[in-house]
């Protein structure tokens, strides 16, 4: 999955970058594109409300950067919890081709021992992206994530969607295992599936609110992006762009969350504000 990376911007001033504005993105950002988006405008309220330059990111199951590379070249200072060794060595590397090194930091964790490797109540934003399907308690989990934010803090939450799974399954014949999707528990369609959990906007939500946050704004992901055939996208003229801004246009509404193949969600302390 590509970065939306821009140049290096100034480190005093990190709030003037915007990851809205990078020239036409490869494919792949269709995938990330929406998030970015609320992620973005949730940074920038952020970076108001405290009147720091740099924000403290926490990016729990980071992996090798796709997200906190980004982040660290709008300046912000951000730690990844990873459990994988191979993944914090491709993030150091990223890093460090990208001249963020001094801004980014990876250590080696998972969201049940969280507290082992980062600091309580320490971050103003916390990144829990693609963690919830994989962890043996989704409300430890969030709870974790939760208690890792400052007293004003926004909570990125980013997980498979069980819409998505069964509209894709249904797409390519397999209508047993589309049906098998719709009814188990975990929203798994059989034995090969790789996912071991997925999620309705509804569970998200009230997981969200369960630990104690306000629930800012739910958007589906990658909506139509996985079903466009690839040809399409790359060889009409002006089809990715369009296909970009239908995804965003889609996003917010509740009638596609039920279609979705990820679901973001943004938690918010009662002090901040999604308006």
């Amino acid at each position: 999955m590509s970065d939306p990376m821009r140049p290096p911007v100034s480190h005093q001033h990190p709030q003037t970058a915007s990851l809205r504005s990078d020239p036409p993105r490869p494919r792949a950002s269709l995938r990330t594109a929406v998030v970015w988006e609320v992620l973005q405008d949730a940074l920038d309220r952020r970076v108001k409300a405290t009147g720091r330059q740099a924000l403290d990111v926490l990016d729990t199951g980071g992996g090798s950067g796709n997200f906190a590379v980004p982040l660290a070249r709008l300046g912000h200072r951000v730690t990844v919890v990873d459990p994988s060794p191979n993944a914090l060595f491709a993030l150091e590397r990223r890093a460090a081709e990208a001249e963020v090194a001094d801004r980014v930091k990876g250590v080696q964790g998972d969201a049940h021992g969280l507290f082992d490797v980062a600091e309580r109540g320490g971050y103003d934003v916390v990144l829990c992206h693609g963690v919830l399907e994989y962890v043996d308690d989704p409300a430890e989990g969030i709870r974790n994530a939760v208690a890792a934010l400052r007293s004003e803090g926004v909570l990125s939450l980013l997980a498979a969607g069980l819409g998505g799974a069964v509209l894709a399954r249904a797409l390519a014949g397999h209508f047993k295992e589309a049906k098998q999707a719709l009814q188990d528990p975990d929203g798994r369609w059989g034995q090969g599936d790789p996912m071991p959990r997925r999620f309705t906007a509804e569970q998200l939500t009230e997981l969200v609110e369960g630990a104690g946050l306000r629930v800012g704004a739910v958007h589906g992901v990658r909506i139509f992006a996985d079903l466009v055939p690839g040809v399409l996208v790359d060889t009409e003229p002006g089809a990715l762009e369009a296909l970009l801004k239908l995804e965003e246009a889609a996003a917010e509404l509740s009638a596609f969350h039920s279609v979705a193949t990820q679901l973001h969600v943004l938690g918010e302390t009662g002090e901040t504000s999604g308006t």
